[in-house]
């Protein structure tokens, strides 16, 4: 599938501020100017301009905007809007008020949408940490066990000195393989996680056709597990969503790897994708032995609370993956559930909005 490119234009955000500023007081001076001429005095004049004072503070950065747009509506309620017009009268009634009023409520607001947008700030960072905290203590436990076994096993071939049959190689070499292979998922998993996370590389969608990377998805999973039957569902219209492809492959790639390693006894698996309202839905189900019901509340925190050390092979913990497939969809602005089939075996949505700008992308 051809990789497509797009350049998407950013507008700086000082001069996204300008033009509200711009346009919040165009409005208000339209607005004056229609009352004016339906009733009589200029009473709602003051008010009219607070509001837009206010307006400009509440959804501006700083207080540059706020304390600017006070100073523009001061000029506005004395120069335009107050008997005589068109001409500046510092001397009357109520201007000195009128101008700390305004003065007064983009400061306040101001110092209150600042100090909101930081405490947001600082929560998001929180759960950032949070995240990677988690990730790191699992995978200081999930990581260890693979490589003492390729380091045991590797070591054990180079020492026995022929020793070993070559069918006994083989079954070495073989879990070798495949320890190393569990590794090289567990870090790409760790980069995407990294990327995301990263404030200067977060994601940027494009419009790809669901089907593409369902097939695209599952011809890499039939490689790895051959033996493995996985039956498709697609619509026969074309489902067009905003994502970044390779990251969504590999959520796909997850669930249907977690199907094969943790349904302990999966055959079969069927991978679907359908509209539901404004949101592609994509399901991965199995007929394995489904989810333990204790971790279903906490099955995408990628953390080991809860688990027994039997509940699950320890040297391919399911926390990892799934804590990965929930934040690629959630950066992408989805949502993720998980759920026990009535049949048997375990069945995993994910749902993506069709719509651009819904998704937490970077636009270049």
């Amino acid at each position: 599938m051809e990789e497509k490119k797009r350049i998407k234009w950013k507008i700086p955000r000082a001069l996204q501020d300008a033009l509200l500023t711009v346009g919040v007081f165009a409005s208000a001076v339209a607005l004056c100017a229609l009352l004016r001429r339906l009733a009589e005095g200029d009473g709602y004049v003051s008010l009219v301009f607070v509001l837009a004072v206010a307006a400009v503070s509440r959804w501006t950065e700083g207080y540059f905007w706020g304390i600017f747009s006070s100073l523009c509506g001061v000029i506005c309620v004395n120069y335009i809007f107050t008997f005589p017009y068109w001409e500046f009268n510092f001397t009357m009634t109520g201007y000195p008020f009128t101008f700390l009023t305004l003065l007064a409520v983009s400061v306040m607001i101001s110092a209150m949408t600042t100090q909101i947008k930081k405490q947001e700030r600082l929560r998001m960072e929180t759960e950032k940490e949070s995240v990677r905290a988690n990730l790191l203590r699992a995978m200081s436990h999930d990581i260890r066990t693979p490589l003492t076994s390729v380091v045991g096993n590797t070591a054990a071939i180079l020492e026995s000195n022929g020793a070993f049959s070559r069918e006994q190689e083989q079954k070495l070499l073989q879990d070798v393989n495949e320890d190393a292979q569990w590794l090289i998922r567990m870090v790409e998993n760790l980069l995407s996680i990294t990327r995301i996370s990263d404030e200067q590389a977060k994601i940027t969608t494009e419009m790809e056709a669901a089907e593409e990377i369902v097939a695209v998805s599952v011809q890499k999973f039939s490689k790895r597990f051959p033996g493995t039957n996985v039956s498709v569902e697609v619509p026969d219209e074309v489902l067009l969503v905003p994502m970044d492809a390779t990251l969504i492959q590999q959520v796909i790639m997850n669930l249907l790897e977690n199907a094969v390693i943790h349904g302990e006894g999966t055959t079969k698996i069927s991978l679907s994708v359908r509209r539901e309202g404004n949101t592609a839905c994509f399901a991965v189900c199995d007929n394995g032995r489904g989810i333990p019901k204790e971790r279903l509340g906490t099955i995408f925190s990628g953390g080991l609370s809860g688990m027994q050390h039997n509940d699950f092979d320890m040297k391919k913990n399911m926390g990892i993956g799934l804590s990965v497939c929930h934040t690629i969809v959630k950066a992408h602005g989805g949502t993720m559930s998980a759920e026990n089939l009535k049949s048997g075996g375990a069945c995993f949505r994910f749902y993506l909005p069709m719509k651009e700008g819904k998704s937490n992308e970077t636009e270049r």
